[in-house]
């Protein structure tokens, strides 16, 4: 990816119903109230359980901008008519023989309304237009809805990653890898 001219810490990819721009302050409040749904917990081990106040502030103030600053990653928080209503985020960057990774999650309150398609076919629009070969997107076997999801956006399954995800308890599972090419 050719990031040069790109300011990573201002840029903000809009859709036709989305903004997806860097996280706020305002945005703490928000972002703990929907990590308190266990399914968000279930399918990103990097949210804490129990996810706190600090946790969401840490996230919000801390490790999106810092992604964003190191040239790593473009997280963001996605706000559909003016209203904070998930995360989404191109990860990885230049740190992943696949490339650069989509991934994202939806508040409980903002599901069905094809939001996190609608954002990761935008990410993944954004890093294919900068250069990158490819984008890819993983989600667990047994997540249905990140799969579909991610058809939606575009993606195409590839495979399974056998033992790929680690689990709280210790344990490993599969994930579907999907991805999407600029000829897509």
């Amino acid at each position: 990816m050719d990031l040069r001219g790109i300011d990573l810490t201002t840029e903000v990819v809009r859709t036709d119903r989305l903004v997806l721009r860097p996280f706020r302050e305002d945005d703490v409040e928000p972002v703990w109230t929907a990590c308190q749904s266990p399914d968000i917990a279930r399918w990103i081990s990097a949210v804490s359980v129990p996810y706190t106040h600090v946790d969401a502030a840490a996230w919000v103030t801390g490790e999106a901008p810092a992604m964003r600053r190191e040239g790593t990653g473009l997280t963001v928080a996605i706000e559909a008519e003016g209203r904070f209503v998930g995360s989404a985020g191109v990860h990885r960057i230049g740190q992943h023989p696949l490339g650069p990774e989509v991934g994202y999650w939806i508040a409980p309150d903002a599901r069905g309304s094809g939001y996190a398609a609608e954002a990761a076919h935008a990410l993944a629009e954004w890093a294919l237009g900068l250069g990158a070969p490819r984008v890819y997107l993983v989600a667990d076997v047994v997540n249905t809805g990140s799969q579909h999801v991610a058809r939606r956006a575009g993606f195409t399954q590839e495979g399974v990653l056998r033992s790929y995800l680690a689990y709280r308890d210790g344990s490993r599972g599969d994930a579907a890898v999907f991805s999407r090419l600029p000829t897509d």
